[in-house]
C-alpha cells in the first residue's frame, strides 16, 4: 500500500486538543521540546487555554506544528513505517518538512513564530480579511475576484476542495466579493474570524522577512517527497523548498490539486497526522477513490497502525 501524511494548519486548534492521545510518551516529549525552544508553556495552553490565547496567530502556528510533530513521532515510536508522500496545507507545510527531515524541529518551532508575526505586521488590524465562498466552481470564484477588486488586493487563495474556494484581501474588497459571489449563485460566502489575509498579494512584504530569517536555517534534502501548496511539486533542493515557502506565503494554497498529485503517483491511503478532521473532510469532497483517515486520537493512531 502507498501512503501519503498530510498535516493540518490554522483553525484545527482546540483547547485539550491533545488529550485525545492520552499520554502517549513520544507526544509529550515533543510538546517539552516545543515549550522549551519557545520559552513557553504550550503544554498548558495546549491544555488549559485559554481559548482566546491559543487562538493568537503567533501561538497557533507553533501550537499546530508541534501537534503534527508530535503524532507522527508516536506514529513511528509505535512501529508505523514512513510514507511514501507527505503534505500540509498552509502552515501544515512546515510540519511536512519537519517530519521529513528537511527542517530541525526547534528551528521550525522559531521560524513559524516569526512567519506569524510579520503575517500580523504586514496588514494593520481591520484593513484584511478572508471568506470562504461555498458553491461555485474555482473560475468563478478568480473571476468575481477581479471584478469585486476595485482596484484593492481580492484573491483566490485557498482550492480547498471542489466548491470550497477562499478569497482573501483587502476587508472592503472581500466584502463586495461576498455580495457578488452571492448574486452569482453562491450557496453561502461566509467571512472567515481571522485578521491576517494570507496567501494574498497582501503578504509579500512578510514573505521578504520569512526569506531573510530562513537564510540562517539550515534545509536540509526531505527524506520523504514533500508537495508544496504554490507549485504542487516536490523539491529537493534546500533553495528551492526556501522559495517555496516564501512564496506559499502571497501565492495560493493549491490543495484540490496537491491530492490528485497524490492519486496520479499511486497513493491509495491518506492520513491527516494530527488533531481534528479537518482535511478529511475537504479530501472526501476532493478523492472519492482515496480515502482519508484522520489519526485525531489514540484510537484512530491504532486502528490506522493496524492497517499498514
Amino acid at each position: 500500500m502507498s501512503f501519503a501524511f498530510v498535516y493540518p494548519g490554522q483553525g484545527s486548534q482546540s483547547v485539550g486538543m491533545m488529550a485525545a492521545y492520552g499520554d502517549a510518551p513520544a507526544i509529550q516529549q515533543t510538546l517539552k521540546e516545543a515549550s522549551v525552544a519557545l520559552a513557553v508553556d504550550l503544554v498548558a495552553l495546549l491544555a488549559e487555554g485559554p481559548v482566546e490565547e491559543l487562538n493568537k496567530t503567533i501561538n497557533t502556528q507553533p501550537v499546530m506544528l508541534a501537534a503534527g510533530v508530535a503524532v507522527y513521532r508516536q506514529w513511528l515510536a509505535e512501529g508505523g513505517a514512513a510514507p511514501a508522500f507527505m503534505a500540509g496545507h498552509s502552515l501544515g507545510e512546515y510540519t511536512a518538512l519537519v517530519c521529513a527531515g528537511a527542517l530541525d524541529f526547534s528551528d521550525a518551532i522559531r521560524l513559524v513564530r516569526l512567519r506569524a508575526a510579520a503575517m500580523q505586521s504586514a496588514v494593520p488590524e481591520g484593513v484584511g480579511g478572508m471568506a470562504a465562498i461555498l458553491g461555485l466552481d474555482d473560475a468563478a470564484v478568480v473571476s468575481l475576484c477581479v471584478e469585486a477588486a476595485q482596484g484593492e488586493v481580492l484573491e483566490a487563495v485557498n482550492f480547498n476542495s471542489p466548491g470550497q474556494v477562499v478569497i482573501a484581501g483587502h476587508k472592503a474588497a472581500v466584502e463586495r466579493g461576498c455580495l457578488l459571489a452571492k448574486e452569482k449563485g453562491a450557496k453561502r460566502a461566509l467571512p472567515l474570524p481571522v485578521s491576517v489575509p494570507s496567501h494574498c498579494a497582501l503578504m509579500q512584504p512578510a514573505a521578504e522577512k520569512l526569506r531573510t530569517a530562513m537564510a540562517d536555517i539550515t534545509i536540509k534534502t526531505p527524506t520523504v517527497p514533500v508537495i508544496h501548496n504554490a507549485d504542487v511539486a516536490p523539491h529537493s533542493d534546500p533553495a528551492a523548498i526556501r522559495d517555496a515557502l516564501a512564496r506559499q506565503l502571497y501565492s495560493p494554497v493549491r490543495w484540490v490539486e496537491s491530492m490528485h498529485f497524490l492519486a496520479a503517483q499511486g497513493v491509495t491511503l491518506i492520513a491527516e497526522c494530527g488533531p481534528g478532521k479537518v482535511l478529511a473532510g475537504l479530501n472526501k469532497r476532493t478523492l472519492e477513490s482515496v480515502p482519508t483517515v484522520a489519526l485525531a486520537d489514540a484510537a484512530a493512531l491504532a486502528d490506522t497502525l493496524g492497517k499498514i
